[in-house]
């Protein structure tokens, strides 16, 4: 049973510097959480730290009371929680096939099998390029791909940072209906986006953070009631 994602307490460093300081944060299954802030927030490292890419100096992680705190990226995603980091990172040098049964490795070859269907269900464009480099693909297909790998988890939860960075707004309208449909089959997701109206739209509850702080956690109307809330958070960032 999904019992949501619980973040208590997180503190962590990068570089001898400290970059969270005590965030609380839950993310509910079948909802849009969105987290906002400026550039150097600190909502790339906790995405990382949550998928198990960066250690926590202090506090906790449970997704369905279950602890990922301390557990390497390949036993987050067996756990259900898979992370699709900024930037459409892909394996470019693989096929775009091979990208998502890496990203499946976990899984019985039965498993897989329905997994990448189930992927390239979600994004039938894919399906002629299952045997192109996947870095030779457009920014677009590779954030497809990128979601995609995620999909073949077959996770409870999903963290999507900055899904549309760098993309033309034709493929942003894409990817959204795919965050909404997610949330509708039950997962729940974390939702970090640099178009803060496309966030406030989709979210069931939200949260800003500022300088590696949550300063903000509430209903997403209220933000966009009053936007001095995200305002001072982005000049303090």
């Amino acid at each position: 049973m999904s019992t949501g994602l619980e973040i208590k307490g997180l503190a962590v460093s990068r570089g001898g510097k400290q970059v969270l300081h005590g965030v609380d944060l839950t993310i509910e299954p079948g909802k849009v959480t969105t987290l906002l802030g400026a550039n150097g927030a600190g909502k790339s490292s906790l995405v990382l730290a949550v998928a198990g890419a960066l250690g926590a100096t202090s506090g906790s992680i449970e997704a369905d009371d279950r602890s990922l705190t301390g557990l390497r990226p390949e036993a987050v995603r067996s756990l259900g929680v898979a992370a699709v980091p900024e930037g459409h990172q892909v394996l470019t040098e693989l096929s775009v096939e091979d990208n998502l049964k890496a990203a499946g490795s976990h899984l019985s070859r039965t498993e897989l099998a329905a997994a990448i269907e189930t992927a390239l269900d979600t994004f039938p464009e894919l399906r002629a390029r299952l045997s192109q480099r996947a870095g030779d693909i457009s920014g677009g297909q590779q954030q497809m791909v990128a979601l995609a790998q995620a999909i073949v988890c077959r996770p409870r939860y999903i963290l999507a940072d900055e899904l549309s960075f760098g993309l033309a707004p034709v493929i942003v309208a894409r990817l959204v209906p795919v965050i909404t449909r997610l949330a509708e089959q039950g997962v729940g997701v974390l939702l970090i986006e640099q178009f803060t109206h496309i966030a406030l739209k989709l979210a069931h509850f939200a949260y800003v953070m500022e300088r590696g702080r949550i300063r903000f956690a509430g209903d997403p109307e209220q933000l966009r009631r009053d936007p001095s809330i995200l305002h001072s958070a982005y000049l303090a960032g």
